[in-house]
């Protein structure tokens, strides 16, 4: 097993996990944390896929490149903004979950 393949599992694994943290879970910031795994993962296997194409003998191409640098910085920038929100919405609401009313109702009976 290459690196290459390694890191390509790895980022698969990531985004599955991010996926299901996202889905499962009704807790704001854990639904955060579950977006920014999708995006790591992605931006992981982004970046093998640049490298295969590298390896196969195309011409070095540095937009691969820059297009994950400024993905992790918009990335971090917005999950900044999202995480500022949910604690503005704690001060003002209480806490917080993004489960619904019927969903909780017929849990409680």
């Amino acid at each position: 097993m290459t690196a290459a393949t390694l890191a390509g599992f790895i980022g698969s694994a990531l985004v599955g996990l991010g996926l299901y943290g996202l889905i499962t879970d009704p807790q704001p910031i854990r639904k955060i944390l579950g977006f920014n795994l999708i995006g790591s993962g992605v931006f992981l296997l982004f970046g093998i896929v640049a490298r295969k194409g590298a390896a196969a003998g195309f011409a070095a191409d540095p937009v691969p490149q820059a297009m994950v640098i400024t993905g992790i910085v918009v990335a971090f920038s917005a999950s900044a903004l999202a995480i500022a929100l949910v604690l503005r919405l704690y001060e003002v609401a209480g806490p917080v979950s993004l489960r619904s009313e019927h969903t909780s109702n017929k849990a409680e009976k």
